[in-house]
């Protein structure tokens, strides 16, 4: 039998763990899946759901974000989680099916200046220290100054979200982009 060293790792938001498997989670992109959702595009996402006391998963390229219920108890939940994960990537089963990922709706208008300097900042210094807490960012559009942004995995619902948007996140993109005046979350 095949084992797996899956390290945990904790994020700013006591409500979700980082699961970090050693192995390729997504080749690409994203996902997110929350309780009572169809998980027919993640047999992994299916099966960390189907745990009790569990209420989110983000899959990204290496990690796995999980969210509890605030009733539930780690110290309960980690060894079925991580038991779970093991159990999945042992079996060799798919982490997602084909239609995980949706097309891309696309605009036939190109970015201004200020989008695309947005746009690489979130992506180049935001995402990756996002990452690193175990969720992550998504630029959802840029109207009349206000940058809006959409939260995943543990910076979804993490009570220091509003103060990394706030003080971290406008501050930078207030500092390099003289147009934007906010930042909110969508």
């Amino acid at each position: 039998m095949k084992v797996m060293f899956i390290q945990t790792q904790e994020t700013p938001n006591p409500q979700t763990l980082k699961f970090i498997p050693g192995v390729q989670v997504l080749k690409e992109g994203t996902l997110t899946y929350h309780s009572g959702e169809d998980c027919s595009t993640s047999p992994l996402a299916a099966a960390l759901l189907d745990v009790e006391g569990v209420k989110g998963i983000f899959l990204t390229d290496n990690f796995i974000s999980v969210t509890k219920d605030p009733s539930a108890d780690w110290s309960v939940l980690k060894p079925i989680v991580l038991a779970s994960v093991m159990d999945h990537f042992v079996a060799q089963k798919p982490v997602i099916t084909e239609s995980a990922f949706k097309a891309d709706v696309t605009s036939d208008v190109e970015d201004d200046e200020a989008v695309k300097q947005i746009k690489e900042l979130i992506e180049t210094r935001v995402r990756p220290a996002v990452a690193n807490d175990g969720g992550d960012i998504i630029y959802k559009g840029f109207k009349e100054g206000v940058v809006y942004v959409e939260l995943h995995g543990a910076c979804s619902g993490c009570p220091s979200s509003t103060l990394t948007l706030k003080s971290g996140i406008e501050n930078m993109l207030k500092h390099y982009i003289p147009e934007v005046k906010g930042v909110e979350s969508v």
